[in-house]
């Protein structure tokens, strides 16, 4: 549901050949859009405030191609809105003060301004404050479009004096309603078989404007039968897969990598993993976090995880792409497959924050060495029990800031190697309590 997807109603006559596809198919309303019933629909955000009479300002935040803009300006004229455009990347405060002092004259005419910002996370700090004063008296209604997340892009100020609505890329099912729309507008269908027209729309990846590109581009071609998904193929480029490596899609991605190893799935992990790579991703940011789900979600449970991390880096570094990659993948599917623990992990935290409250407790005198005679004389080293000379190797002796309650950070999980640790763990407890009981 974009400008270039949203469509003309079911059935509207092919005309103007000249005009591109997508200009021909623009939706007059809100009913015609395809895609987004989650937030048109009555019951929805949109459906309600426009039923209410009562729209305010809005941050539209969604990938490319799914109907910001046309959304924007389908709202204007069924809120008998002017609708002005502006864009992010070409508009400066100049501009933008021409636009409130004509918005407040149509306001002082009885009129009202829809102002579209397309791109507005791109606006500094300073220009985002512009809009405040302008918003609260009613100058104008700011609908704002993005492709990142708002909670980092834009200034906290602006996002309490709008509503957020999410929109989704479009599903295969809508994107087949769009290409009904466009051959109905064409006058013919297109010539594909079936496979064939499932993999078009599988290019769009969700994106109505690349949909509708990709077909006008098919409904060009002469041929004498349908293509296939072969033929297809080979004539069109798929579109790039939308992912900014420093946006929102980045970490998007690598979260769903993550909790897919966390997860235990193979498949799912090696899926995001290729999807990062396809996006551009550099392996090394991979190889590093990899290397950190070793440490952070397998931990002592497979005490071999970091090195076959380590080692799948290493090789990577040494064979380079593409071949390196594959050393990567498969330390992702060893970590996948490996039994989870972040029991270390836990206690690394744990330990950090003890720490922190305490501030500068001394350890006890007893574990401090004396080189000197003063320190002798204080106390240094006095009562240590060396461990080695104990019966099984261990004293037992208190190792925490004299009167700091002992705590209990690591403890093991049943699983892996850490069953092994934690016989370990709860035998030197026992011990420990029974050392204490002798002295």
């Amino acid at each position: 549901m974009s400008d270039l997807f949203d469509t003309a109603p079911d059935g509207a006559p092919a005309s103007e050949p000249q005009r591109p596809l997508a200009d021909r198919l623009r939706p007059e309303r809100l009913s015609e859009v395809i895609g987004q019933e989650q937030v048109l629909a009555r019951e929805g955000p949109l459906g309600g405030m426009l039923a209410g009479g009562s729209l305010s300002s809005l941050i539209l935040w969604g990938p490319p191609g799914v109907g910001k803009t046309t959304i924007a300006r389908l709202l204007a004229g069924e809120a008998g809105l002017t609708f002005i455009q502006v864009s992010a990347i070409f508009s400066g405060v100049a501009e933008l003060k021409k636009i409130f002092d004509a918005a407040g004259l149509r306001r002082r005419q009885g009129g009202g301004t829809l102002l579209f910002v397309d791109e507005i996370h791109r606006f500094n700090k300073a220009q985002q404050d512009s809009f405040l004063p302008h918003m609260e008296d009613g100058t104008i209604l700011l609908v704002g479009a993005t492709t990142e997340n708002p909670s980092f892009e834009l200034n906290a100020a602006l996002l309490s004096r709008a509503q957020v609505i999410v929109l989704e890329r479009l599903s295969l099912a809508d994107l087949e309603r769009l290409a009904q729309r466009a051959e109905r507008a064409l006058g013919r269908p297109l010539p594909l078989t079936a496979e064939a027209r499932e993999a078009l729309l599988e290019m769009a990846d969700g994106d109505g404007r690349a949909a509708l590109n990709l077909i006008e581009q098919v409904a060009a071609w002469e041929v004498d039968e349908p293509l296939d998904r072969q033929t297809l193929s080979a004539r069109l480029m798929r579109r790039a897969a939308h992912y900014d490596k420093t946006g929102d899609g980045h970490y998007n991605l690598i979260s769903a990598l993550h909790k897919s190893v966390r997860g235990s799935d193979p498949d799912a992990a090696l899926y995001w993993f290729a999807r990062m790579l396809e996006g551009g991703e550099d392996p090394r940011f991979l190889a590093r976090r990899i290397t950190r789900m070793a440490v952070e979600d397998i931990g002592l449970a497979d005490i071999h995880a970091q090195s076959v991390c380590l080692e799948g880096w290493q090789t990577y570094e040494r064979l380079g792409s593409p071949e390196g990659e594959l050393a990567l993948a498969q330390a992702l599917v060893y970590l996948a497959l490996a039994p989870k623990s972040n029991a270390a992990y836990s206690a690394y935290k744990a330990a950090r924050a003890a720490a922190k409250k305490t501030g500068s407790e001394p350890p006890p005198k007893h574990i401090l060495n004396a080189p000197t005679k003063l320190m002798k004389e204080q106390g240094y080293s006095a009562g240590y029990a060396y461990d080695h000379d104990a019966e099984d190797g261990f004293s037992g002796q208190n190792y925490f800031p004299e009167g700091m309650k002992r705590p209990v950070f690591y403890t093991p999980v049943e699983r892996g190697f850490e069953r092994e640790l934690r016989k370990r763990v709860d035998w030197f407890a026992k011990l420990r309590v029974r050392r204490q009981g002798d002295g």
